[in-house]
């Protein structure tokens, strides 16, 4: 496990090793979307990863698609979120925070009564949210006026604001599994016209605003990407999610991120395709894998120059101490898939180290 375990330049970061833990949401933040104690215990006990990504976060207030995740929109959000940093920094970790609009996904029950926003105004369909009321359907969004749209992309870029006053290493910023830059981005999702709408650039248009306007805030050495042209998860497609990839892996350079994190597949196995092959060759950046990888895998396209690193999520989730259980070849702790989103430390922090 050699290539693991060396050191990789992750924009302004040196990282001590390629085990990065993927965003995993877990909706511990309670009804006032506040980060607390017990998830700066869980982050902290996994801050042997080269990079910690926490999870997908609030950019504007009023957008809840889990009920009970975080935010970064308010004074008391960016105190929250200090517990963990400091955790985290304490225990020598590094860790961005995944900055994040869920648009359609958002639902009314969640926000107040707020109808949700998306490209174009077409809900998810076959799937249902957990509110308060219990499990309901997706409600149909209402499409954004070109003239809201700087005013999402002002939320971004003051969350990236927010997020240096919390004290993160840098953030990610969310254009994945359908949430609101990626419904613009797909066709599936994406059905307007102007300049938001039809061909790959304008699609592209709400994704490239948000980038320049978080690096203007933080510098862009400490901004990454999220990507997953691929996955069906929220009612997801695209026509040509391979041409996708590669067509924003080359214009992805001129941004100088820290890293584009690509998502390989699909959860639902609807679409298929080989989206790391014209990343890797388009993208001149660090590109991080994700989804599915074991470490043998992860070692291997490492080693290969495939990747630059590999995202591990429910590894990471169930096994605090994953880098010291690769390096030892040691058995993994199975997650826990019925407390991925119940409140308290069960299937949070309680999760055995190799040590116990």
């Amino acid at each position: 496990m050699d290539s693991l375990f060396a050191e990789l330049q992750v924009g302004a970061l040196t990282v001590p090793n390629r085990i990065f833990m993927a965003p995993l949401t877990r909706t511990r933040a309670g009804e006032e979307h506040l980060a607390n104690a017990l998830m700066a215990e869980h982050y902290s006990q996994r801050a042997s990863a080269g990079l910690l990504i926490a999870e997908a976060t609030m950019a504007v207030e009023g957008n809840s698609a889990f009920w009970r995740e975080p935010g970064i929109y308010s004074p008391a959000c960016i105190e929250g979120w200090k517990l963990v940093t400091d955790a985290v920094h304490a225990k020598g970790g590094r860790i961005f925070l995944q900055i994040w609009h869920g648009g359609r996904a958002c639902h009314p029950a969640l926000n107040g009564g707020a109808q949700p926003v998306s490209a174009s105004a077409l809900a998810i369909q076959n799937d249902s949210v957990h509110t308060p009321q219990g499990k309901l359907p997706y409600t149909v969004p209402r499409a954004l006026a070109d003239d809201e749209i700087p005013g999402i992309v002002e939320g971004f870029r003051q969350a990236a604001v927010n997020a240096k006053a919390a004290g993160f290493d840098g953030v990610e910023v969310h254009g994945a599994n359908g949430y609101l830059i990626d419904q613009f981005l797909r066709d599936g999702s994406n059905h307007r016209e102007g300049p938001y709408g039809g061909s790959l650039e304008n699609r592209a248009r709400l994704l490239f605003k948000v980038l320049e306007a978080v690096s203007s805030a933080w510098g862009s050495d400490r901004v990454g990407l999220r990507l997953s042209p691929l996955n069906s998860y929220n009612d997801m497609r695209d026509s040509d999610p391979v041409g996708l990839t590669a067509w924003l892996a080359e214009r992805l350079n001129a941004f100088n991120l820290a890293y584009l994190h690509l998502m390989r597949g699909d959860f639902f196995q609807q679409q298929q395709g080989d989206v790391v092959t014209p990343a890797r060759a388009a993208y001149r950046g660090v590109l991080i894998g994700n989804m599915g990888y074991t470490a043998e895998e992860a070692e291997a396209a490492v080693r290969e120059c495939k990747l630059d690193a590999v995202a591990f999520g429910t590894a990471f989730l169930a096994n605090p101490d994953l880098p010291a259980r690769i390096r030892a070849g040691a058995p993994l702790n199975a997650p826990n898939p019925a407390t991925f989103y119940t409140p308290g430390p069960e299937g949070y922090t309680d999760y055995p180290t190799m040590q116990g």
